[in-house]
């Protein structure tokens, strides 16, 4: 299939991944870049019996391989890290060398926001990665559950019964080097970035299906409040039916 540029003009056949570049990711002071990028069906569903794999692309997944090579870490809510089945980011050798010569990890690690910090710590997730992940949970969090979440992971704290994501980016970024965060939701978590403005780019692939059903629809969740955001249109691709689209702040 070829993938056709329909936004900005001239159109006609492009690079993918010269397109989701890092080149115009500028820092944001004392807090990472952060980059959300989502899948979602025409009528906004997220999932299909609650994953995202049925809505997917092979150019879908180059673009969400390619900004996992860009970004220096990986964010994602912990009802999503249950239902996907995360582990580990992983990445070719060759991609591993370019991050190396960045001054990157060769890997992403991955960054959880949870409020019970409750997980099973034997999935890969917390055993197999070359960097161990991060927890972002609420300083009012139990200290036992707390030292038992610090066996497994490095454990941000920061809030008191919610995490406090504007605090916890700049930890990120002051203590761990972190300047280009990629957000992969749900859209829980990318309703509490919304809310806090701090969310610079969004990367959403429109597949071209109707799930219909009963389920919640949309990247954000119900109740986003008056949370507002204005996002420019960088680009808009097109293959076979399935649309991408890049908003960024300063496009």
């Amino acid at each position: 299939m070829v993938v056709r540029q329909l936004f900005p003009p001239p159109g006609g056949e492009v690079d993918v991944r010269s397109l989701y570049g890092s080149e115009d990711r500028s820092l944001r002071g004392d807090r990472p870049y952060v980059i959300v990028n989502m899948v979602a069906s025409i009528d906004g569903s997220t999932a299909v019996d609650g994953v995202t794999k049925a809505l997917g692309s092979p150019t879908d997944r180059v673009v969400f391989l390619h900004l996992r090579d860009l970004a220096d870490a990986i964010l994602v809510g912990a009802s999503t890290v249950r239902a996907e089945r995360y582990g580990p980011a992983r990445t070719t050798p060759a991609a591993q060398a370019a991050r190396r010569q960045r001054g990157q990890p060769g890997r992403p690690p991955i960054v959880v926001v949870s409020r019970s910090i409750e997980f099973d710590w034997d999935t890969p997730l917390f055993t197999d990665a070359e960097s161990r992940p991060t927890l972002l949970a609420p300083a009012g969090t139990h200290p036992d559950r707390l030292e038992r979440a610090a066996r497994a992971a490095d454990v941000v704290t920061s809030g008191d019964q919610g995490v406090d994501l504007a605090d916890a980016l700049s930890q990120l970024k002051r203590d761990r080097g972190v300047d280009v965060l990629l957000c992969e939701g749900g859209p829980t978590l990318n309703t509490q970035l919304l809310s806090a403005g701090l969310i610079d780019e969004l990367c959403l692939t429109v597949a071209p299906l109707l799930i219909g059903g009963a389920q919640p629809r949309g990247i954000f969740a119900p109740g986003s409040g008056d949370a507002a955001l204005g996002l420019p249109l960088a680009h808009v691709l097109e293959e076979d039916s399935f649309l991408y689209l890049r908003y960024r702040s300063g496009a």
